[in-house]
């Protein structure tokens, strides 16, 4: 069988190439793919080529862990049936191409465990979950606290506000970009400048930008925490006696778990979580290299999605 699939060539090259599809096994099943979604965190940084020792780096690779498609064949002892909705956090069937995180494709093949069904009215909405069980992960997981500020109003730093606000908290968020600005449902975005408060308990950053740990840590109460819940390409430091003085806590958030991804399918399937208003712009497929740079250059670019329904 053949796929067609995203290949990142080398740093800012790609094409939609032909590549072979492994044999299904007894527990696997085919997957249509319908939407997958450009993840502006990890996949800029293969985009750029500056994506840290990572395992499975290299080029040429199939990107991708947000695609949502349908079951169109299932081996006898799949958990799936043929003809459902699911979400695919990625996969590993292409030998031809390198497989991180190998979810932008036409075709994949996938062990049945891990193509997780999800409410057929999500629709496009559903490659959200790969950053709703980000933001799940690092806040809303039993034992986690949740974050009094956020920093960074893009999909992810959305999310998270979402959650919290489900969890009966409000946080603030901060963006220096005024056309971030805007969506807040239950919560407050303002610039980090016309903030002087400094007694935060939790502040969460996905920005990515590692210089911001003095600042942050600054705007912290004693015994408070910072959550780094970004992807950065670059070494982190801070400036110790600020630190000393409050006995703050740095914590990494990790990636999801599985039960991270089924609690937030969970929320959005019975409407508790809303992923309304993230996904701004969608491209054909076969217009991916025009909508990689639109998710990467485009500031009014919150999520882009790519359309496969149209390819074989």
């Amino acid at each position: 069988m053949q796929a067609n699939a995203i290949v990142f060539q080398q740093p800012k090259a790609l094409a939609l190439s032909g590549l072979t599809l492994p044999e299904m096994g007894v527990a696997d099943v085919l997957v249509k793919v319908e939407y997958s979604g450009i993840s502006t965190g990890t996949e800029r940084l293969l985009w750029e080529g500056t994506m840290p020792a990572f395992p499975g780096m290299g080029y040429p690779l199939v990107p991708g862990y947000e695609t949502v498609g349908r079951v169109v064949a299932a081996g006898d002892q799949a958990t799936v049936a043929v003809g459902t909705q699911v979400y695919l956090p990625g996969s590993q069937c292409f030998t031809d191409a390198r497989n991180l995180f190998g979810g932008s494709a036409s075709r994949l093949v996938v062990p049945s465990a891990r193509a997780l069904p999800i409410k057929e009215s999500l629709a496009e909405q559903g490659i959200l979950f790969a950053l709703a069980a980000t933001a799940y992960h690092a806040h809303s997981a039993p034992g986690m606290r949740q974050p009094d500020l956020i920093v960074g109003h893009g999909v992810l730093g959305r999310m998270m506000a979402r959650l919290a606000v489900l969890a009966g908290h409000t946080p603030v968020v901060w963006d220096t970009n005024p056309a971030r600005r805007s969506g807040a449902v239950g919560y407050e975005v303002i610039d980090p400048s016309a903030d002087s408060r400094r007694n935060y308990q939790c502040i969460c950053d996905v920005s990515g930008v590692s210089s911001l740990l003095d600042d942050l840590i600054s705007r912290l109460a004693p015994g408070g925490e910072v959550v780094l819940a970004g992807f950065y390409d670059a070494p982190l430091s801070f400036v110790f006696p600020p630190a000393f003085m409050r006995e703050a806590r740095i914590r990494v958030a990790a990636q999801w778990a599985p039960p991270d991804l089924a609690a937030v399918i969970a929320l959005a399937g019975d409407g508790r979580l809303s992923l309304d208003g993230l996904i701004t712009h969608q491209h054909e497929a076969t217009q991916a290299d025009a909508a990689y740079r639109t998710a990467f250059g485009d500031a009014d670019c919150l999520k882009m999605v790519l359309d496969w329904r149209q390819i074989a």
